[in-house]
């Protein structure tokens, strides 16, 4: 789920957000829905990209979390489209669907705030970026780009797009 790279939680504020330039002053978002708003948050924001969130899970001192992304991929897996609970359910429904999908997770740490933030996202992201539920093929196409264009800067006099290069980076 290399898409959560992408998407961010920023506290303070409702919904998820697609990172669009990281810049020296901060970083520019757009909101994760139909409007698209674009943003430009401070260094002060506490931007919280989702693929560095995990869950708490019960176990032995190298696995205490559970990564977002895992857990969001087993509420697809398991739910798909049609996700049955509420996020304003009561708590033990909360508990009962966190148990269907992360049978070991913390009761104790993981409060039912957590899951409803959980549902809302899996529901927001279901509807606005279906693509960060897709098998990710990006990773291998971007990896020999990387590696082809080293090349053709260093083997500028045999290569026809050198000039091109070069016109580039005199702008």
């Amino acid at each position: 789920m290399e898409g959560l790279k992408q998407i961010a939680s920023v506290a303070g504020y409702s919904g998820l957000y697609r990172i669009v330039k990281p810049g020296r002053a901060g970083v520019i978002v757009e909101t994760l829905d139909g409007k698209k708003t674009k943003t430009m948050m401070g260094p002060t924001a506490r931007v919280s990209v989702l693929n560095d969130i995990s869950i708490y899970v019960d176990g032995d001192e190298d696995n205490e979390s559970a990564p977002l992304a895992q857990v969001l991929q087993r509420v697809n897996e398991k739910y798909g489209e049609n996700l049955t609970v509420n996020p304003k359910g009561t708590n033990e429904e909360l508990a009962e669907f966190m148990a269907t999908v992360v049978p070991n997770y913390d009761r104790d740490r993981v409060r039912s705030t957590d899951i409803k933030k959980l549902i809302v996202w899996y529901t927001t992201l279901r509807q606005y970026a279906p693509e960060v539920f897709e098998k990710d093929d990006t990773v291998p196409d971007t990896e020999p780009a990387d590696v082809a264009a080293e090349p053709a800067t260093d083997a500028s006099a045999d290569n026809a797009d050198a000039p091109v290069d070069k016109a580039e980076t005199a702008e």
